[in-house]
């Protein structure tokens, strides 16, 4: 006799879209990203490894690229060590944002559905400001991903679920 927990009737577990999955693996690529991140800004915070990293940049002999290498040297000499303690915090709170979703995604938690659509789609005009102004294939990429994301969430948060008012109300007995 079987039991009702292995039973594999599709009526008696509800779906979970498999894109839900996918786009929590993207939200954790992007944590663990951003974390490097940060963690690469607070050493850069000691004077020491910033200047390090400056004549580093400013001795490595790329043919290619010696006009963006200088360029960041400079926005490198610019900025200091110290502004690289905001780039961290700002890091880690972008990193605990996606790490939100991602786990809540993961979960299948019907609140971070709706939480990713917010946090990703508030994020979308700024993206297309990004592309407007410094265009690359990347940042189009990453453009046309979020917007994916965004209306594959909405219509996945917008289906009708068990115990989320998806099943009419029963009537009400007349007589009591």
């Amino acid at each position: 006799m079987a039991s009702e927990s292995t039973s594999t009737d599709p009526e008696a577990t509800p779906h979970y879209p498999a894109g839900l999955r996918i786009i929590s693996v993207y939200k954790a690529v992007k944590t663990i990203g951003l974390i490097f991140i940060a963690i690469a800004a607070f050493r850069l915070d000691e004077q020491e490894s910033f200047q390090h990293l400056v004549q580093w940049l400013e001795h490595l002999q790329l043919t290619e690229s010696n006009g963006m290498r200088w360029s960041l040297v400079h926005l490198l000499e610019g900025m200091g060590p110290a502004k690289f303690v905001a780039v961290g915090i700002v890091a880690l709170v972008y990193a605990a944002i996606f790490a939100t979703e991602g786990i809540g995604l993961w979960l299948r938690k019907y609140w971070a559905e709706w939480f990713t659509v917010i946090a990703t789609g508030s994020l979308v005009p700024v993206e297309i400001y990004e592309c407007i102004e410094r265009f690359s294939w990347l940042k189009l990429a990453i453009l046309v991903a979020n917007v994916l994301i965004v209306i594959y969430l909405v219509r996945v948060a917008m289906r009708p679920r068990e115990g989320h008012g998806s099943q009419p109300a029963k009537p009400r007995p007349s007589g009591a």
